[in-house]
């Protein structure tokens, strides 16, 4: 034991060995620096950017993204993904306002259309647990869903005027938004259940090493079903959100959403390869992308510029995540004194 701690106190005066921790350290929570350093710059480059109307607008048009990423996270952990969340925002637009306009309850509708959300994604896990790609189930879901949406509407948009929808969509409770307030709520259950429950153990070891999670007996089929029913259920909580925040149900909704959700994960960290997650890098990912876009509309560039860097930020996303982060912990995880004996 005392010759175990030696080392250990040997590599840590090592300064090559410091210098491994603090690449595997900028490369694990390059995000959460990256977002402070944009912050600090916007601040001092406009007088708007740090303003509590500001920043709470930007939190608010956030809360979507943070709201179906938590579930996005739990999929991706498993070593899956989701493409069907945008057009699933669709359909469930629709489906609330046309069933309000029906007359059903506000609570009723909230209800039923999270229950649709959690089916629909549950299908797309039963689908994959068959022994269809997840891109490949997903995708078709993106385009079937939102062409039902299409169908069910006949392709028009319905006004929702609903005090319940418009006070979850732009009221508030002591000053913060309604939409900032559900996306906390279900940001810290999910980091709860991620990190604290047997569940979330469950889905990090299915994603880690499935056929070793296999033998050890989780079920495997339980538990990809039930991630990407939690997706579903999350994206109706975010097409409600949604709907309620622009006060009408379209099936043009969500268009493009599953890119900014997906690039909220990984940004924040969660493996493409599964077995590694965080939801508080996924908040941290959807907030960066809201704030770079919101700072550089503030500087009056060109939309379709703002559409390029997001595109850039993706890019820089999956490298860091995928070929910086494993290539910074092979660094960390290699001997200092056996390089330096290699170089003599």
């Amino acid at each position: 034991m005392s010759d175990v701690n030696s080392t250990i106190r040997r590599k840590a005066k090592n300064p090559a060995f410091d210098m491994r921790m603090a690449a595997v350290f900028l490369v694990r929570y390059g995000m959460f620096i990256a977002l402070a350093l944009w912050m600090v710059a916007m601040a001092l480059s406009s007088e708007h950017f740090l303003t509590s109307t500001n920043i709470l607008n930007v939190a608010r048009q956030a809360a979507p993204i943070i709201i179906i990423g938590v579930g996005m996270t739990f999929v991706m952990a498993t070593a899956g993904i989701d493409l069907s969340v945008g057009s699933l925002v669709a359909l469930i637009s629709v489906l609330t306002a046309a069933w309000l306009v029906a007359g059903l309850p506000a609570y009723l509708v909230i209800g039923l259309v999270i229950v649709v959300g959690a089916m629909l994604g549950a299908l797309n896990g039963f689908i994959i647990t068959l022994g269809v790609p997840a891109f490949v189930v997903t995708l078709a879901a993106l385009t079937s869903f939102r062409g039902v949406g299409f169908v069910y509407s006949d392709g028009r948009a319905v006004p929702i005027s609903d005090p319940v929808f418009v006070f979850i969509g732009r009221g508030d409770i002591f000053g913060v938004n309604t939409p900032l307030i559900i996306a906390t709520v279900v940001a810290v259950v999910g980091w709860f259940v991620l990190n604290r429950t047997r569940f979330g153990l469950y889905v990090l070891a299915t994603g880690g090493r499935e056929e070793a999670a296999r033998v050890m007996g989780l079920a495997i089929t339980r538990i990809k079903i039930t991630v990407y029913a939690i997706t579903g259920g999350l994206a109706a909580l975010g097409g409600i959100v949604i709907s309620a925040r622009l006060s009408n149900g379209s099936p043009n909704a969500g268009m493009m959403l599953e890119l900014d959700v997906i690039a909220a994960t990984v940004l924040g960290g969660t493996s493409l390869f599964g077995g590694r997650a965080t939801i508080a890098g996924t908040v941290v990912g959807a907030l960066l992308i809201n704030f770079v876009r919101n700072g550089l509309n503030l500087h009056g560039v060109n939309p379709y510029w703002v559409q390029v860097v997001t595109g850039i930020i993706l890019v820089m996303a999956v490298l860091m995540n995928t070929v910086l982060n494993r290539k910074a912990e092979a660094w960390a995880r290699a001997n200092p004194d056996d390089e330096q004996e290699v170089s003599k």
